[in-house]
């Protein structure tokens, strides 16, 4: 899950991930705006990662979840689906 939260005066929007996976060890989320890099997800004691980022408004950017370092998972309530140069999908959101 995604939500937005857009900050008002500020080309600026807060986004929340939300992943539900009790069977993870780790979820990291990667994506455009910061080259790829995982970034550590925190672990509800539901089994929920999250992690907030502030990104820029009127912009789109492509990510995806990282599950225990090897499982690639896309974001099923993205806003689209985006092909890739590896023959999968990305998850595309739009601010």
């Amino acid at each position: 899950m995604v939500t937005k939260t857009y900050q008002e005066g500020k080309n600026l929007c807060t986004v929340s991930f939300y992943v539900k996976r009790e069977d993870a060890q780790k979820v990291e989320l990667v994506g455009e705006w910061n080259n790829w890099e995982p970034e550590p997800m925190k672990r509800k004691k539901d089994g929920t990662f999250w992690i907030s980022k502030k990104l820029r408004s009127g912009r789109c950017y492509r990510f995806k979840y990282l599950i225990d370092g090897h499982i690639w998972e896309n974001e099923p309530e993205a806003d689209q689906m985006v092909s890739n140069p590896f023959g999968t999908t990305d998850s595309l959101i739009e601010l």
